[in-house]
């Protein structure tokens, strides 16, 4: 070989291996995330994932990246939205907020870890065998929204002594939430002197229309299901009963930060916060089939006391006692 050629194989050669070098180091993992409706609007929940991730060491960015799909409160796009996140070749599924996206993943991969966040029993979805031993490739969070539905009515009957009349707001587009709240509702309002209508909403004009509705028929209160469509319209809701007049309960006190006048339910955000250091675990290396469900255990009573005032309520000391926030 000559000299020439010797030098210019060596010099490629020390071009090319750093080259072929970084190539074989591992890429930062990637967590695909289908929200349920914007960046904006989940802004509150995706800082507390955010947060849940960094207890367990990673920071998006930095050692994890974060690839987000938006379904726009639309739950028929989550088959694509999971699809092209699979298609990604993401690390970890974070389904968060949504029953509908948490089973489509599952149905959809059995080989990516996934990371839920549900107010519905994952057993009787079909996302986990059982809570201590969730088995498969999924777990998470289970926080009560649906299961306290009987408390928080419980609690409207506490503030209003005299209603009778309650309209049900529900959204048929997630049936199995819907189907539970309203079997709750029907077995618990007789026994506290309530007599149900139910409303069906899946749209913003839907709302408008049952508001409208409202009006003619002058309900004495509104019970508002649990969902996270009704979440992401809750200054919508807040304004119409406002307007409307009529005096309203709600699942998370998102709600009455937004002018609501009640609710009743877990620390969403601290769901996700927990969502977020399992996730963290997952990417150190956990198996999600040795990590047990979490339950939400701690419940928050909200009161806008403001807004008690402008609907002519006087809110009963007793239940006061019980508020976890007074909106002053």
């Amino acid at each position: 070989m000559r000299r020439r050629e010797f030098f210019t194989l060596i010099g490629g050669a020390t071009v090319a291996w750093p080259l072929a070098a970084r190539a074989q180091q591992p890429s930062m993992p990637v967590i695909g995330y289908p929200g349920v409706t914007n960046a904006e609007d989940e802004a509150a929940r995706l800082g507390a994932f955010r947060q849940g991730l960094g207890e367990a060491g990673f920071t998006e960015g930095k050692n994890v990246l974060i690839e987000y799909r938006w379904a726009e409160g639309h739950y028929d796009r989550y088959a694509d939205l999971v699809a092209d996140l699979i298609n990604r070749h993401v690390t970890i599924i974070a389904a968060l907020g949504n029953s509908t996206a948490a089973v489509v993943a599952k149905a959809a991969t059995k080989s990516i870890p996934i990371v839920f966040a549900v107010g519905d029993d994952p057993i009787n979805l079909g996302i986990v065998v059982s809570l201590n031993q969730p088995g498969g490739n999924a777990t998470g969070i289970h926080f009560l929204t649906a299961e306290v539905v009987t408390k928080r009515l419980g609690l409207l009957r506490e503030l209003l002594p005299k209603a009778t009349k309650l309209a049900v707001l529900l959204n048929p587009g997630d049936v199995a939430r819907a189907e539970y709240t309203r079997r709750e509702l029907d077995s618990a309002a007789a026994g506290l002197g309530f007599q149900l209508e139910f409303f069906n909403a899946t749209t913003v004009q839907d709302i408008n229309d049952a508001f409208a509705k409202f009006g003619r028929d002058r309900p004495d209160a509104l019970f508002v299901g649990p969902d996270p469509f009704f979440n992401r319209r809750r200054t919508q809701l807040t304004i119409l009963a406002a307007r409307y007049d009529i005096p309203a309960s709600y699942s998370t006190s998102e709600y009455v930060m937004a002018g609501g006048l009640m609710s009743y339910g877990p620390n969403v955000n601290d769901s996700f916060r927990e969502a977020g250091a399992y996730a963290g675990r997952i990417l150190r290396g956990a198996k999600p089939s040795d990590l047990p469900v979490i339950r939400s255990t701690a419940f928050e009573l909200a009161i806008n006391v403001q807004t008690a005032k402008a609907f002519g309520i006087a809110v009963p000391a007793a239940l006061l006692a019980q508020t976890s926030q007074v909106i002053e």
